[in-house]
């Protein structure tokens, strides 16, 4: 059976101010906000401009920037986005975020500048899949869009790490290595395959034909409820915390 289907279960059809709101992942782009709204809510206390500054650079640097460089490497989500506007606005919200972790570090604790320079650093390089891609990998997705959104929140808020802030770091690694084992197997069907045929043989005798939808529509049901998990979580500790 033929595939024909978008590239992502979110992604808009093609064309105009589609094409953006597609590039921003908006799914992943608020479950991988929502690490920076738990870490910032697990520090001993909660200062609302800090989080506001944190949440902006990561909307900036990951939400835009990542993922600009990501359709500029391949065009992975077929948009009609020129290749210079993709490179400007790379360049123009990683910068920018950038500056913002460089403008907080001063501000409040230095100890966020390894932090921006891990974040100015992986950006580009797991995006573009620098290195021969070996940063772009479960390991690295899973420390850099689970854990140091976490941690980097954290220390602006609390001007340390903690062993709480450490096992968030654990917990949103693993829950992020979750969301890319899913999401690997449907990039693959909706993006590279062409074609899927097969079926399924049960015991008692039937048979079910084997669709791309037999391949996508469990682990994207998996992916939609786990966003609205994470980003819910969230959600209750700036409540509890606010």
């Amino acid at each position: 059976m033929s595939v024909e289907q978008r590239p992502a279960f979110y992604a808009l059809a093609t064309g105009g101010w589609r094409d953006y709101v597609t590039l921003l992942h908006p799914p992943y782009t608020l479950w991988h906000l929502s690490y920076v709204a738990i870490g910032a809510a697990l520090a001993p206390e909660l200062p609302l401009d800090r989080l506001l500054w944190g949440l902006a650079a990561f909307a900036l640097a990951l939400g835009v920037g990542a993922h600009a460089l990501d359709e500029l490497n391949g065009r992975p989500l077929r948009t009609a986005i020129p290749n210079r506007v993709l490179i400007a606005l790379a360049v123009v919200s990683t910068g920018a975020a950038t500056a913002i972790g460089i403008g907080a570090a001063i501000a409040w604790t230095l100890w966020l500048l390894p932090f921006v320079a891990f974040g100015a650093f992986l950006v580009p390089t797991y995006s573009l899949e620098l290195f021969h891609g070996r940063v772009h990998s479960d390991l690295w997705f899973a420390l850099g869009w689970g854990s140091f959104p976490v941690l980097t929140a954290y220390v602006g808020a609390a001007e340390t790490v903690r062993p709480e802030a450490l096992l968030a770091g654990v917990f949103a690694a693993c829950l992020s290595l979750a969301q890319r084992h899913l999401s690997t197997q449907v990039r693959n069907v909706r993006r590279r395959a062409s074609a899927v045929s097969g079926t399924i043989s049960y015991r008692d005798g039937r048979e079910e034909p084997i669709a791309a939808e037999t391949l996508t529509c469990a682990p994207e049901a998996a992916l939609r409820a786990l966003t609205f998990a994470v980003v819910a979580l969230a959600a209750t500790l700036l409540a509890l915390r606010l």
